[in-house]
């Protein structure tokens, strides 16, 4: 059963205060990949990859240390 805090959408208010934002996926959290896939009938696919920074570990912000 989910807590409900996962119904409400709680965050912790020192997770956004403090600590220098990602540069590499600028403070959101996840990378986007452009990719652009030929099929067999010359068709370009385009595709949009979201995956977790791993720089900030999808957090936003870099790692203090």
């Amino acid at each position: 059963m989910a807590s409900s805090e996962d119904k409400t959408g709680v965050f912790n208010l020192r997770d956004l205060s403090g600590g220098k934002r990602c540069c590499d996926c600028e403070g959101t959290g996840q990378l986007r990949i452009d990719s652009d896939n030929i099929t067999e009938d010359f068709r370009v696919e385009r595709q949009v990859v979201l995956t977790e920074c791993n720089a900030c570990f999808g957090t936003g912000f870099v790692p203090a240390g």
